[in-house]
C-alpha cells in the first residue's frame, strides 16, 4: 500500500487543521535603528510602519554620534513572527539605515522609560499619593495644593503599574517619552565608537 500522502495546510475537503498555531502568535519586540541624521529619515522609518499597517507601540530617537551624523531609533512594535521579519527585512533595505537589530532576541537587555502623572486630589488621597509614590520610587518634581506632578523611570510595566493606581486617586494627565533600550554585556555599540555613550532620548532627530 503506498503511503497517504497529506500536503501541509488545509482546504474545504480537509479532515485535520494541519495549519501551526505560531503563525498567529503576536509577539512584542524591540528595535535598534542606526540611521543617518538628516532631514526626512524619521518621517521615512515611520511611513513604512504606517504604509504597511504594522504597528509602533513606542518609539524615541535622538542623534548618538555628532561627528557622524548618526541617529539611533528604538522601536517597539508587535506582530506575528512573519510580520516581525518584514519590519527588519524592510528597514535593513532603506538607504539611511545602517543597522537593524531585534535585542528581544538577540540576548539580555535593559529598557526604561521615564514617565511625568499629575494628580489632583486632597486630603487622605493626596496622602496615599504619597506613600505610593514612595514605594515605586517616584519623585515629586512639582507641587501645589490641589496637585503633584511625580516623575518615574523603569521598565513600562513599572510606569503601566503605577498609573493604574494612581488613577482612582486623581491621575489627570501622562506624558512619557516611549522605551529606551541597550543589550546587556559586551556584546558591541551600536552605531558608535566603544569609548562613547550611547543614549536614546525623545527629540534630536530631524523629522
Amino acid at each position: 500500500m503506498s503511503p497517504l500522502k497529506i500536503k501541509k495546510g488545509t482546504s474545504k475537503h480537509s479532515a485535520y487543521d494541519l495549519r501551526s498555531n505560531y503563525a498567529d502568535t503576536q509577539e512584542t519586540h524591540t528595535l535598534a535603528v542606526i540611521v543617518d541624521n538628516e532631514a526626512g529619515v524619521l518621517a521615512r522609518v515611520i511611513g513604512l510602519f504606517s504604509g504597511r499597517g504594522y504597528n509602533i507601540d513606542s518609539l524615541t530617537v535622538a542623534e548618538i554620534d555628532h561627528q557622524g551624523h548618526r541617529s539611533r531609533i528604538t522601536v517597539v512594535t508587535t506582530g506575528t513572527p512573519q510580520v516581525i521579519e518584514q519590519i527588519k527585512s524592510q528597514l535593513s533595505r532603506m538607504v539611511p539605515v545602517y543597522e537593524v537589530h531585534d535585542l528581544t532576541v538577540e540576548g539580555p537587555s535593559v529598557e526604561r522609560e521615564l514617565a511625568l502623572l499629575k494628580v489632583v486630589g486632597e486630603g487622605e488621597k493626596r496622602v496615599e499619593a504619597l506613600r505610593l509614590a514612595d514605594i515605586f520610587r517616584a519623585n515629586v518634581v512639582d507641587s501645589t495644593l490641589e496637585s503633584f506632578v511625580f516623575e518615574i523611570t523603569g521598565p513600562p510595566e513599572k510606569i503601566d503599574a503605577f498609573a493604574e493606581l494612581m488613577r482612582p486617586l486623581g491621575l489627570e494627565e501622562v506624558a512619557r517619552t516611549g522605551v529606551a533600550a541597550l543589550s546587556r554585556g559586551g556584546s558591541g555599540s551600536l552605531g558608535v565608537a566603544s569609548d562613547k555613550v550611547t543614549a536614546d532620548v525623545t527629540g534630536g532627530a530631524n523629522a
